[in-house]
């Protein structure tokens, strides 16, 4: 008995001890503890929040061809129903183009000439609704939304006519779906994961460049070198920067092959909008090796900073308008939020430089900001 019991002692001391030693170890190691402290957090507050599938402040603009109180009935029912947000109204078919492509709105309201005097005559009417379908999933609740509302408002114009249901719907809507007619989800997807895979693989490859250096003792010898930090920047930038500019392009090439994504805009302002948002990537890669001592942290940090604000804050799979005010402001400095827009808009909806130039100006400024803390990071260890 008494040798199980120093034994079994013998066992919880050793046990302490190495819990003691652990401790003492991510106390001195900060950032581990910083992750292990805030991270969970983090992330609960953003899955809180972002996690949110509920498609609200949906952009509209309304072409109304009759001007009657009907028709206004028919605008105050969508913009009070607190899904839509009335933001212009448009007077020809261009201006509804126009709307749609630079993303202005996200349905257009169409209500023909003689809809009014239809309602009350009790003769039966239609409204036309188009969607952009660069986003199936949001165009899907568009239309589920805009059909209940509609159907809400048929009712009451019958009820008001007495006309019963052998008249059928005075009001019915028209969908009209734009550069995704059939709401395949795959066109919304694949240039997410086009973005998602481009941003994860360029941040990973130069996040462990330079800390690789570190480990192995030869950033001390690029010291004793004569060239610049901004020179070692780019030329850490150059090879990877050709290596992912292909794999994005066999991206693509690839996702037309099996998944038939169309090509209606321009391939050089593809390939430009690529390669801006591939060099603010790379760039931040390398900002995050210049900070990271080994290698297992450079991996971790960049998958936390790659991963989560792509996937998350772009808008790839949810709404940036559904989310809070706060985050939507935080997105804001999230650069495949801009690649995302540019992208979908060259590839689904065919758009040219007068419309994508804001978000390639975005990427454009964030590469070069990257770019230049990168370098200033780098001087500030080399001196």
């Amino acid at each position: 008995m008494t040798a199980a019991r120093q034994a079994g002692s013998s066992r919880a001391r050793r046990t302490l001890a190495i819990a003691v030693k652990e401790l003492r170890q991510i106390r001195r190691d900060r950032r581990t503890l910083m992750t292990l402290l805030l991270l969970p957090a983090f992330l609960l507050l953003l899955y809180g929040y972002a996690l949110n599938f509920d498609v609200r402040n949906i952009r509209l603009a309304v072409q109304d061809n009759d001007r009657s109180a009907a028709s206004r009935d028919v605008i105050s029912a969508f913009v009070n129903s607190g899904y839509f947000d009335l933001v212009q109204e448009v007077s020809s078919d261009e201006a509804i183009v126009a709307a749609l492509d630079r993303g202005d709105a996200r349905a257009v309201l169409v209500i023909p000439s003689r809809f009014g005097r239809d309602t009350t005559t009790g003769r039966p009417t239609a409204v036309q609704l188009v969607i952009s379908g660069d986003n199936a999933n949001t165009a899907t609740t568009v239309m589920g939304y805009a059909l209940n509302l509609v159907s809400a408002l048929s009712a009451r114009y019958e009820l008001q006519a007495r006309l019963g249901s052998p008249g059928g719907p005075i009001v019915t809507v028209e969908p009209r779906v734009w550069y995704n007619p059939e709401l395949r989800s795959v066109l919304f997807l694949v240039p997410g994961l086009i973005a998602y895979i481009a941003m994860l693989t360029a941040v990973v490859s130069t996040a462990l460049s330079i800390v690789r250096e570190k480990e192995v003792g030869t950033m001390e010898q690029v010291r004793m070198a004569p060239v610049g930090p901004l020179a070692y920047v780019m030329g850490k930038t150059v090879p990877y920067f050709f290596i992912s500019l292909a794999s994005s392009m066999a991206i693509v090439g690839l996702a037309m092959l099996l998944f038939d994504l169309p090509m209606r805009g321009s391939w050089p302002m593809l390939l430009g909008a690529v390669s801006l948002f591939l060099v603010g990537a790379l760039a931040f890669g390398l900002l995050i090796s210049t900070i990271a001592e080994t290698q297992q942290v450079a991996f971790q940090v960049a998958l936390l900073m790659s991963f989560l604000p792509t996937l998350m804050l772009s808008g790839f799979i949810f709404p940036i308008a559904s989310m809070p005010v706060v985050l939507q402001a935080i997105t804001r400095i999230v650069p495949a939020r801009y690649f995302l827009t540019a992208l979908r808009g060259i590839v689904l909806k065919g758009v040219g430089f007068e419309v994508v130039w804001p978000q390639l100006m975005a990427l454009s400024i964030f590469a070069v900001v990257i770019v230049a803390l990168a370098s200033l990071r780098l001087q500030r260890e080399w001196t």
